[in-house]
């Protein structure tokens, strides 16, 4: 599959008998490769690989999953440190699909509840890919309700509350900016190319052509490139004549 490109044998450098590479970096090919594939199926879970080249992606994938699988001597090497040490290419798109990837875990990260109390960051989160990817449904399916559903959710509190008749149009304004505010931090599952729209410049047109109405004069010189000229009249006399 597309796990080969990157974990060829005779290019990859931290499968175990490599030579020249500290023991804490060598790991398992069948454990890494395993890993590696769980960590793309959540990026495909997650709109990051609709419409990208796929070895980008299983780079940044194999690299967490080579961190969360020996975590403590791995999580200070960098994505470029670890494509160099198993010599392989680094794609330039593999740091931007790293960073998808990280947006991702801490999200998932974030609903774990045990995770929580921790300052989980891009540095750290690599270590947690297990728990993550172990609960990766429910999280997913927390993670990224829609806006309406966080909305409800944060506006709970206030049901419970005794109910209150709403009077005032400012009373409104706030409730209405309290359900903007929740879904805000909760936004859609969506491909990235729809959370961040590339935007596209638009040329200014000119005043004279909006203006054009389809009633302004047609010159002499416009009609003239219509009429016939008497050598293209018999031309076409002739052409008449042969058919």
């Amino acid at each position: 599959g597309i796990s080969g490109f990157v974990f060829c044998p005779h290019s990859f450098k931290l499968f175990p008998n490599s030579s020249n590479v500290p023991s804490k970096f060598v790991e398992d090919k069948e454990k890494l490769v395993a890993r590696t594939i769980q960590v793309v199926e959540l990026a495909s879970e997650t709109w990051l690989v609709t419409g990208r080249h796929p070895i980008p992606i299983v780079t940044a994938a194999a690299y967490l999953a080579w961190q969360s699988l020996c975590p403590a001597g791995r999580l200070t090497c960098t994505l470029s440190q670890f494509c160099k040490l198993a010599c392989i290419d680094l794609p330039p798109p593999a740091h931007l699909r790293l960073k998808e990837l990280h947006n991702i875990l801490l999200r998932m990260a974030s609903e774990l509840s045990w995770l929580q109390v921790l300052k989980v960051s891009k540095k750290n989160v690599a270590k947690h890919i297990a728990d993550l990817l172990q609960h990766r449904r429910l999280l997913l399916q927390t993670a990224f309700r829609t806006g309406d559903s966080a909305a409800e959710e944060c506006l709970g509190d206030s049901a419970a509350a005794p109910l209150q008749t709403i009077d005032t149009e400012t009373d409104e304004t706030s409730l209405a900016g309290e359900k903007r505010k929740c879904s805000s931090e909760r936004p859609p599952l969506l491909p990235p190319c729809l959370l961040n729209p590339k935007k596209k410049l638009r040329t200014s047109v000119p005043c004279s052509e909006l203006s054009v109405t389809g009633d302004e004069p047609i010159l002499d010189s416009e009609i003239e490139q219509y009429l016939r000229t008497p050598e293209e009249k018999e031309r076409f006399s002739k052409a008449q004549a042969c058919l």
